[in-house]
């Protein structure tokens, strides 16, 4: 039997028909829509799902379930999306309105584990039965494997690695707390040490790099010039991998699982990341002469989301 894996994202929305080998054998998508009522919105995810299994060459009778994947979380009880801050949704009846055009059994939830999912059966920690999936973009993602199983806590809302206080007094986060994870390990943060760090050092390679042009400044702007050498650019990324490290650290004093997978826009740095991360990890770790996990890089990219929705049970 065949699976549909639904990711939903900000700017788009990505369907998926998965086979018994996790391979995305039908693709569809649409742009998001957040200016039309719930009700029209999960009628265009709907339709999208149809037109995706009609262009595969299916019919339903082929399908066995449909997995969503939001960036919220939601109620496995009920089929209720709790919070959905992307696409407006607050406590919508997604599954009860969904169940009006496919009659399907119907899986939702949090993007982030369902990457996780995907990587533990499909991607790099495959083989493993406990994993941990970092995404490091615009803030702080993370996922949790036990047991083969997604653990999203009691309450549906564990996991959250990105708002670990960090720092009590630390830097405001867009979550209302102080000194969150993500506003020292994220992307974001990066762009903010390059550029409070270049404003105060003008004559920098990274201020020359962006000709002077602060705005300019991104994340892989850091990497590169420290991969280049340029002393400054050395020096934040340096701190911002110990932030990662000690985060890192904290996961597996916590959970202690076989791997931790990192995915998202920095990871692309590639070795650049893992190699001094897998060096100074440790150090932080309480029993360190005891084995702990490798920190791997994310290898399904922009289909995990399509194929960990489809694998939800």
């Amino acid at each position: 039997m065949l699976r549909v894996g639904i990711d939903i994202g900000g700017t788009g929305i990505q369907t998926g028909i998965i086979n018994e080998h996790y391979q995305i054998v039908s693709e569809g998508s649409i742009a998001t829509q957040t200016d039309i009522p719930f009700s029209e919105q999960i009628k265009c995810i709907a339709d999208c799902v149809k037109d995706t299994v009609k262009q595969g060459g299916f019919t339903f009778d082929d399908i066995e379930s449909v997995g969503v994947g939001i960036p919220g979380i939601a109620s496995k009880k009920t089929g209720e999306i709790i919070n959905c801050t992307n696409m407006g949704w607050h406590h919508v009846p997604f599954r009860d309105e969904f169940a009006k055009y496919i009659t399907k059994p119907i899986y939702i939830e949090n993007d982030a584990n369902v990457a996780a999912l995907a990587e533990s059966v499909a991607g790099i920690s495959a083989g493993t039965s406990s994993s941990v999936f970092i995404t490091i973009g615009t803030g702080i993602g993370s996922g949790i494997i036990i047991n083969n199983r997604i653990w999203s806590g009691a309450h549906g809302i564990g996991g959250e690695l990105g708002h670990v206080i960090f720092d009590l007094n630390g830097i405001p986060c867009t979550c209302g707390n102080h000194g969150c994870l993500e506003r020292y390990c994220s992307a974001t943060a990066l762009i903010r040490m390059g550029r409070e760090a270049a404003g105060a050092n003008p004559h920098s390679g990274l201020m020359k790099a962006v000709s002077g042009d602060l705005t300019r400044i991104e994340a892989k702007t850091v990497i590169d010039c420290a991969r280049e050498g340029d002393p400054l650019a050395v020096s934040i990324y340096r701190t911002y991998i110990r932030y990662l490290s000690q985060a890192i650290a904290s996961v597996v004093n916590l959970i202690d699982p076989e791997v931790i997978v990192l995915g998202g826009g920095v990871s692309k740095a590639g070795a650049f990341l893992i190699d001094p991360i897998s060096a100074e990890y440790p150090q932080y770790v309480v029993f360190r002469d005891q084995e702990i996990p490798p920190v791997r890089l994310a290898v399904l990219g922009s289909k995990a989301g399509i194929i960990g929705a489809a694998m939800l049970n």
